[in-house]
């Protein structure tokens, strides 16, 4: 069995299948639209960057199945998939139902959920990125809609054989802690709905749940709506019971306008920080940041220097961490992040060399 468990976050925006996308990428192949004319804002600048698989629809099974054999030799064992609820119903949710749970390869990965509750805004739509991200859609839901949400995670994810587990309990993890509480109702409401969570999960048959949440460092909250009253995402966490709680992307607690080696010499201090609070902290590793591929116009914070010798230095210090706090799961952004560039799939500039790295460090 493996050691160390490598799992890598999923954007399933790379398809035609889901309708609702037609209003940000209206050539019907989903974000490979804006990697496809992404060009470079300033010599130098490394875009556009080819997929070398090409650029396939990731809700097609053939898809899945070439990437999951890709990730499971290379020591990927495990897809976080980002899931999405607007407007009262789910949104690209085909790149895990119609891909990856239809691959013939799917028992040689296993995967789990984060729910993406952030809003949605014009972020997604090139044509008018540049303008103010207004939201089109809120991340937020009342008590009825996290029920059917929950109901809807429980029946058709949890039960399956590839679905990730701590201690036999599945792994949900969550991604906006402010707009799951706001739109819970405060704190105690928020703490009532998750213990509903749990109690359907082990009526479903489950030892358990095991709730994880995405942390943004020193990002404040304010939960009761008065001045002064503010609790960091980490001290939420225990305050609402959460299991564990890992990163998603390092753009969300350090400055990565700068070289990736000094990035990650403060992401080390981070990870301590976080692993001090009183849950459970599976580290996280980053490979870039460059949403340019996004904008019409220079989008100013771009990681620098991240090429993959300085990530396999990251993955290195990641599994000393693992060992140092008796953790084995590793978080990576990601998988497939064309348009922010931080992906492992290969492409035109360093080929297979992120792969590699995570095959040189962990794979065994």
């Amino acid at each position: 069995m493996q050691k160390y468990d490598i799992a890598a976050f999923i954007w399933p925006s790379y398809t035609g299948h889901e309708v609702r996308t037609r209003m940000f990428w209206p050539d019907g192949e989903g974000e490979w639209q804006s990697v496809r004319k992404a060009t470079p804002k300033f010599e130098g600048h490394l875009l556009p960057r080819i997929p070398l698989l090409g650029y396939k629809d990731e809700a097609e099974p053939e898809t899945m199945e070439e990437q999951i054999e890709l990730a499971s030799s290379h020591g990927v064992n495990v897809f976080i998939y980002d899931w999405y609820w607007y407007d009262r119903r789910p949104f690209l949710e085909c790149c895990l139902n119609d891909g990856f749970l239809k691959a013939k390869n799917r028992s040689k990965m296993k995967f789990y959920i984060m729910w993406a509750n952030h809003d949605a805004g014009y972020t997604w739509d090139k044509r008018i990125s540049d303008g103010p991200d207004v939201p089109i859609w809120l991340g937020s839901v009342d008590k009825t809609q996290f029920d059917i949400v929950t109901d809807r995670i429980v029946n058709n994810y949890f039960s399956q054989p590839e679905y990730y587990k701590i201690d036999g309990k599945p792994v949900f993890a969550i991604y906006d802690i402010d707009n799951l509480i706001n739109g819970l109702g405060g704190i105690e409401k928020t703490k009532a709905a998750l213990s509903d969570f749990r109690e359907k999960t082990v009526k479903a048959g489950h030892p358990g749940l095991h709730l994880q949440l995405i942390l943004w460092g020193e990002r404040m909250h304010n939960l009761t709506g008065v001045d002064g009253e503010h609790l960091y995402s980490s001290e939420i966490a225990k305050i609402l019971g959460f299991d564990s709680t890992t990163n998603y992307q390092y753009v969300h607690f350090v400055n990565i306008d700068r070289d990736y080696n000094e990035v990650q010499a403060e992401v080390l201090h981070h990870w301590e920080k976080f692993a001090s609070l009183g849950v459970t902290y599976y580290p996280h590793v980053t490979i870039g940041w460059d949403n340019n591929p996004r904008f019409n116009s220079f989008r100013a914070g771009i990681m620098k220097n991240n090429t993959p010798e300085n990530f396999k230095k990251a993955l290195y210090q990641a599994r000393d961490f693992a060992d140092k706090h008796g953790v084995n799961l590793i978080t990576v952004n990601s998988w497939n992040e064309w348009t922010e560039m931080s992906y492992l799939l290969p492409d035109n500039v360093y080929g297979y060399g992120y792969l590699d790295a995570i095959k040189e460090v962990f794979g065994e």
